[in-house]
């Protein structure tokens, strides 16, 4: 009995994650399809590699503003891997400013548009180590950045670089490798990925988590969550990274992921958490990293004040829809607290969509830090408002 549910793991592993169909198709990159000897494939790459020969191996200067065309691929096949580094790192430009678009099958929309920054795992203007399967950055601290995940296009492919910071990119180096071929397998979707952002907006009666300031609402709809993807089609959601900067002390995970699937009014999958549904427990705040979900980035703040990096890749459990998919989380249990919380989600659907209008640049600017004097200032406020005893301590 043991060997046979073994046996049924394999196959529910092997049949239904993104990279195994990408194997049953005979083209993949994971272990089991690395010793199969394929035919009628070429490699191709698109670079900034320096026609010369020499060693200026970057494109030129983008201005402020300019968009630029870096891949424009013909005919059929599929990207497996793109590698950018951008000159200057952050904070001199900031990779929350630069965008990147892929468009699949001659489509004049995007069905890949975010800032570069959280798109490769790299959050507000910061730059950090981090790494996944599908997605990685660094070293040195996030320098380089990778992406991993398979992007089949039939009619062509292009992907465009906009400069929307208030600088030049000096120097911008990349690569884009993938396989060419006469007619892509069967049932092969188009990939997917939406930048969202939100500074989410506390209950009337205040942030009221963990009871500290008042009593509690359960959330019953959903109707106030983030919302992190909502596509119409056939698909699967393979990943998220999840980005959020913490005003106050208080943890910032209480609020439960709820995916409403195919036209649900209920949600059909309901989580217990924010950590939890990052595969975490307990309120963590300690780096950590595993090919599917990890902490690349924690606030080192008091309590939970600060920005925190949390990622998660279905890989072997994606969440599967047939004609469409909403998927959101609470900022704070009952949506009660204010957060601001930028996601960038990832998916396939058989063909490509376009995405939901893109935050701009006003609203995805960054929040500042909250600080030392900042606190000293609500204390001062909280003591007046306690009639300015001299000997007040803090918890009265």
């Amino acid at each position: 009995m043991r060997k046979k549910s073994i046996l049924w793991g394999l196959f529910l592993l092997f049949t239904f994650s993104p990279l195994a169909l990408w194997a049953q198709a005979e083209l993949g990159s994971d272990l089991f399809s690395l010793a199969k000897i394929q035919s009628g494939v070429k490699n191709k790459r698109v670079s900034s590699a320096d026609p010369t020969g020499n060693n200026r191996d970057h494109l030129d200067p983008f201005k402020p503003g300019e968009k630029r065309t870096i891949a424009d691929i013909k005919g059929t096949g599929v990207i497996n891997h793109i590698w950018v580094t951008i000159a200057p790192q952050p904070p001199m430009l900031s990779r929350n400013d630069i965008i990147i678009r892929m468009y699949w099958d001659g489509n004049e929309y995007p069905s890949v548009e975010s800032p570069i920054g959280p798109f490769f795992g790299q959050g507000w203007d910061e730059r950090y180590n981090y790494a996944s399967l599908p997605l990685s950055a660094g070293p040195d601290s996030g320098t380089g950045m990778s992406c991993y995940f398979m992007m089949p296009f039939e009619k062509g492919a292009r992907i465009e670089i906009e400069n929307q910071s208030d600088r030049n990119i000096d120097a911008f180096y990349f690569y884009v490798d993938y396989v060419e071929m006469e007619k892509l397998p069967k049932d092969m979707g188009r990939f997917h990925a939406w930048y969202n952002h939100s500074l989410t907006e506390a209950l009337p009666e205040g942030e009221t988590e963990w009871g500290a300031t008042g009593p509690q609402r359960p959330n019953l709809t959903g109707e106030d969550n983030y919302v992190f993807i909502n596509t119409e089609g056939k698909g699967h959601f393979v990943g998220i990274n999840y980005y959020v900067h913490c005003p106050t002390t208080m943890w910032y995970g209480e609020g439960d992921d709820m995916f409403f699937i195919d036209g649900e009014e209920k949600a059909s999958l309901l989580g217990t958490g924010t950590e939890d549904f990052f595969n975490t427990a307990w309120c963590p705040k300690q780096p950590f990293s595993h090919p599917y979900f990890g902490y690349p980035r924690v606030n080192n703040d008091l309590g939970w004040l600060g920005r925190t990096h949390v990622y998660r890749f279905f890989i072997s459990d994606p969440i599967f829809f047939d004609k469409s998919l909403k998927g959101t989380i609470e900022h704070g249990h009952n949506n009660n607290l204010t957060l601001d919380m930028a996601t960038v989600s990832y998916w396939y659907q058989d063909k490509a969509v376009a995405l939901p209008a893109a935050p701009t640049k006003e609203q995805r600017a960054l929040k500042p830090f909250i600080n030392s004097t900042d606190i000293h200032r609500w204390r001062d406020a909280w003591r007046k408002m306690k009639g300015n005893s001299p000997t007040l301590w803090g918890n009265e």
